[in-house]
């Protein structure tokens, strides 16, 4: 199969202009690191979060040398742990006065047959994929139910929303891969959280989505996966390539502004991979 060349790298417009933004596992040059890149060009202003302290201090610096220390903070954050997180969306709200976009990107896998796999490897990749996605929605629709209820969180500037909750999924919550039964079950229940949460905080005009990328290529998946997987999940992309956190990111912009306004619930699937 002929590889199709990555398309150029999309120019911001403005799409996230005064919007405040929480993003998890914002570290390095993953996912999250290309959504707090793409958020900052679209105007938005971010709060970047990671349990890797050093990998996300160095990401505030570059970032911040880039687009303004006034853009952008950082804030460690473990999200199995209740108090961090809550302690994340506060910060949130004390640094810009108020919170518009939440997107949980922190997530956790591993390889391991179903008969082998021990209760630790199981509970592990559910607290942090799912579990974490859960602390991390809960402590956001409440300051967006405060804020829809309340006295508010303040005037940032911008067009005001309700808020806006975006979940990193993934193609395999959907279809069957040997090895990672604790991650599709963890990755279908994010789907089934998005679509429950969307029904609760639609009441106070908030909206709850998720994207689904197949393989998007970055140095840690490539550290912890073989060549050989490797290969053969690129080999059932239509393209011929893995995508660009980039080009995931993107679809994350999409779903955090206005653009998708009456879409809630949805898990949009960001893959050109073919069965």
């Amino acid at each position: 199969m002929s590889r199709t060349p990555a398309p150029p790298y999309v120019k911001g417009h403005g799409l996230l202009a005064g919007r405040t933004a929480v993003i998890t596992a914002a570290a390095g040059a993953g996912i999250g690191g290309a959504t707090a890149r793409r958020f900052l060009e679209e105007g938005a202003r971010v709060l970047v979060s990671d349990a890797h302290t050093r990998r996300l201090k160095e990401t505030e610096t570059a970032l911040a040398a880039e687009f303004g220390a006034d853009a952008v903070a950082s804030q460690p954050c473990d999200v199995t742990d209740e108090t961090q997180v809550q302690a994340l969306y506060d910060t949130a709200v004390r640094l810009h006065g108020r919170l518009d976009i939440t997107v949980n990107n922190a997530g956790l896998g591993g390889t391991a047959e179903l008969a082998d796999m021990t209760d630790e490897q199981w509970n592990r990749v559910l607290d942090v994929t799912l579990g974490g996605t859960f602390r991390c929605t809960r402590a956001a629709l409440r300051h967006f139910r405060e804020a829809a209820t309340g006295d508010g969180t303040g005037d940032g500037g911008g067009t005001r929303t309700g808020g806006v909750v975006v979940n990193n999924a993934s193609v395999i919550g959907w279809r069957a891969q040997a090895g990672q039964a604790h991650y599709a079950a963890a990755k279908a229940g994010v789907m089934a959280l998005t679509r429950c949460a969307a029904v609760e905080a639609a009441a106070y005009g908030v909206r709850v989505n998720a994207v689904s990328p197949s393989l998007a290529m970055h140095p840690h998946l490539a550290k912890v996966t073989t060549t050989e997987l490797l290969d053969e999940l690129t080999a059932r992309e239509a393209f011929g390539r893995y995508a660009e956190p980039w080009e995931i990111a993107n679809v994350i912009v999409f779903l955090a502004g206005d653009y998708s306004s009456y879409m809630t619930g949805e898990t949009v699937s960001v893959s050109s991979q073919h069965p």
